[in-house]
């Protein structure tokens, strides 16, 4: 009789990850991107770069404290990149790099779903 392993072996589960390990990385990775503002901001840079104050404004109720960790746990996660510009005014803008684009595609897919899931959602409450 031969058992059936579910654990994937330790060296493919090294290279991917364990998302169900308090400390693995792609589990921080995941709560930065699903937060309710990391999701928010990824949708809006969909539609191309940004500066902060119109992302601010875009993302309607963040703090600019919040917009601002937020932004820079995506850009070290590589989703977004920040550009600053030497001017006066200072000049700040964030863009979606290719991997921040296949999130956002992820996130928004959830985000729509929800939407149109929401009078099911509300007829149960």
């Amino acid at each position: 009789m031969s058992t059936i392993n579910t654990v994937p072996p330790i060296a493919d589960r090294l290279r991917r990850g364990d998302v169900f390990e308090p400390e693995c990385r792609s589990r921080q990775v995941m709560r930065h991107v699903t937060s309710s503002w990391g999701v928010l901001i990824l949708i809006a840079l969909q539609d191309g770069t940004m500066r902060f104050s119109t992302l601010r404004r875009r993302v309607s109720g963040v703090s600019e404290r919040m917009l601002a960790q937020t932004l820079r746990w995506l850009e070290e996660d590589r989703l977004v990149v920040r550009r600053s510009y030497d001017v006066v005014p200072p000049h700040t803008d964030y863009t979606l790099t290719a991997l921040g684009r296949e999130a956002a595609e992820k996130v928004a897919a959830l985000a729509d779903w929800i939407e149109t899931r929401m009078p099911e959602i509300d007829a149960g409450r």
